[in-house]
């Protein structure tokens, strides 16, 4: 199949990673490690499955301006001007809001999928064949289509939407409700009940639609920008940029999933089958890795068990772990960093670990 030229990706290669501590640190964070010995981080990954379908001159990645370096080693085939660097942390809205304003000075009438880069897929064809029929969707439709898929536990740690009326194009669903990391009790009511997806985090949508509502989501920003007699329609990419500078920050920490889908009267929901997985915490890349013996999952890493079961281990290169009697933890190594803690409820734990390190020893450890 010959790829469309009017189709665009924003690749979302923001975050801080500090639920993968201490291998996902402050200033190298998951999206740019290899994790799992593959030979790829998890950025060139996304691009390269996203590469399949998208022109490569049409892949955009938007991440923090001190990760620009980095993002620009790992995927040196993309143009300059395709890497979106933001002047501050703020969630995945203003991130797509900037990706969807510059795709718009390439395409009036572009498509664009809207993907974070820190997830697994299995089955790329199947992937494809997704990802292809919501573009073709949104290139006559004014809609956003949020891709799901169905769950194969009840995880607590993944995001849920509820299926309502089916249409009659594309394997489409109206949207009933979300739900966002639900106790693990009501992930298994939503399981049972069918009506449930996981959120992939994946969207799909054509740019000026997708603007429309972005702009309706952050209307404070967008208005004091007008005030100040700017406007990021038709601007170059100099002004842009330089609009994105000055007024970035004024943004609110908004995720697109609760910004524009959970308010949009013309979102949809497609229930996918292909294999995926978030990997933002060591429970889910545990749960969605290959187990070993014992059901231990080992990450490329050189270690020697013995009564040893429901751990999930990550070492450096050149070291050797020896490990006895040990259930149900997660064990990493990096740098200048061990940390051991139980596997369950491990995500608040962590994140409180980071915070606790970085008051009490500074930045060296985070």
């Amino acid at each position: 199949m010959p790829i469309n030229t009017k189709n665009y990706c924003v690749i979302l290669a923001g975050g801080r990673g500090k639920r993968l501590w201490p291998c996902s640190r402050m200033g190298y964070p998951k999206q740019f490690i290899d994790l799992f010995g593959t030979g790829r981080t998890q950025l060139q990954q996304t691009y390269d499955r996203i590469s399949k379908i998208i022109p490569i001159e049409n892949i955009f990645v938007t991440t923090n301006d001190e990760f620009q370096p980095i993002a620009r080693e790992q995927l040196p085939m993309l143009p300059e001007e395709n890497f979106l660097g933001e002047p501050v942390n703020r969630n995945t809205a203003p991130s797509v809001t900037w990706g969807c304003y510059r795709i718009l000075g390439h395409c009036a009438d572009a498509n664009v999928i809207i993907i974070p880069s820190d997830q697994a897929i299995i089955g790329e064809e199947a992937f494809e064949r997704c990802m292809n029929d919501a573009l073709d969707f949104v290139s006559g439709h004014d809609g956003i289509i949020a891709m799901g898929v169905r769950p194969s536990r009840p995880e607590p740690g993944y995001g849920y939407i509820q299926m309502g009326d089916e249409s009659m194009e594309c394997h489409l669903h109206s949207i009933r409700s979300f739900s966002e990391k639900p106790e693990r009790e009501f992930a298994q009511v939503f399981m049972d009940s069918g009506e449930f997806l996981w959120n992939t985090g994946i969207f799909v949508s054509n740019v000026r639609h997708l603007l429309h509502h972005s702009k309706a989501a952050m209307p404070a920003v967008f208005k004091q920008i007008e005030l100040d007699g700017f406007s990021f329609d038709n601007a170059n990419i100099k002004d842009e940029a330089q609009l994105v500078w000055d007024y970035f920050s004024l943004f609110p920490n908004l995720s697109i999933d609760y910004s524009v889908l959970e308010h949009a009267d013309d979102a949809y929901v497609m229930s996918c089958d292909f294999g995926w997985a978030d990997l933002g915490t060591w429970h889910s890349i545990y749960e969605a890795e290959s187990h070993g013996e014992g059901d231990n999952v080992v990450l490329d890493s050189n270690v020697m068990l013995e009564n040893c079961s429901d751990n999930i281990i990550k070492l450096p290169k050149g070291r050797l772990g020896v490990f006895s009697d040990l259930d149900g933890y997660i064990v990493v190594e990096n740098e200048n960093v061990l940390m051991v803690c139980k596997k369950s409820d491990s995500s608040a734990q962590i994140r409180k670990f980071v915070n606790e390190v970085q008051v009490r020893l500074g930045e060296e450890f985070i």
